[in-house]
């Protein structure tokens, strides 16, 4: 794995792959955990004009609620051979190693999004937004925010089975937000949606995908509504 590590910091894409990012519709949606932006692409997703880019990675399929992930769906599992191959042979648009696990976009994924003419839609960090925005300035990302930071609080909570083990994480979740909302404010290339009603942050979503430079102005609410929230999670215990 320490040969996987190497090649991934040292990793460039081809001429080729940096082409295809900046000829292609990509839509990449951020947010602090809890915000919903997982169930926004989902809801993109059954339209047609959308794809979702599947990550590949070497991990095995994890159980969410009960429920195996799905290969090809969730992500495309992967052996490490396969994995070093990809980067020997510059397939992915990006790719990160965490915690001995390798997370990569590929070049094929973001193909047939170019080829069907759809938007090609995934949910990333704020790093993930950097790369590709290194690569093309036409990428469009979406930062996502619930309506407040108690309501944040308790969507957050909801997903841990008992109040200690949300707490034992509260702290770094906490640093996380911080983390995100404090760089994405300090970039001028994001749009900021609130996600206090789902299918109004679908439609908005939607219309900032297909017409982002319309949104610049519009986005001006949502953005002091971001810094009060950074403000206020900041200042929380």
């Amino acid at each position: 794995m320490n040969e996987i590590a190497e090649l991934i910091a040292a990793y460039e894409s081809s001429e080729r792959v940096t082409e295809l990012v900046r000829e292609t519709k990509i839509t990449l949606l951020v947010g602090i955990s809890g915000a919903g932006k997982d169930t926004i692409k989902k809801e993109l997703l059954k339209k047609s004009d959308f794809r979702d880019i599947v990550s590949h990675t070497t991990r095995a399929p994890r159980l969410n609620n009960g429920v195996s992930e799905i290969p090809a769906v969730d992500y495309h599992f992967i052996d490490s051979s396969v994995a070093k191959k990809m980067l020997e042979n510059h397939e992915f648009i990006e790719a990160k190693f965490v915690h001995g696990t390798v997370y990569g976009t590929s070049a094929e994924e973001l193909q047939q999004s170019h080829d069907q003419q759809k938007i090609a839609i995934t949910d990333v960090d704020v790093q993930g937004v950097s790369e590709y925005k290194e690569l093309s300035q036409h990428v469009v990302a979406i930062f996502v925010i619930p309506p407040s930071y108690s309501i944040w609080r308790e969507r957050l909570s909801q997903r841990y089975e008992t109040p200690e083990a949300f707490e034992a994480e509260w702290i770094k979740r906490r640093n996380s937000a911080v983390s995100e909302l404090t760089h994405a404010l300090e970039v001028p290339y994001y749009h900021f949606i609130i996600n206090d009603d789902l299918n109004r942050a679908v439609v908005v979503a939607e219309e900032i995908a297909h017409s982002p430079d319309v949104f610049h102005r519009k986005d001006d609410e949502a953005r002091l509504r971001a810094r009060d929230l950074l403000t206020a999670i900041q200042t929380s215990l």
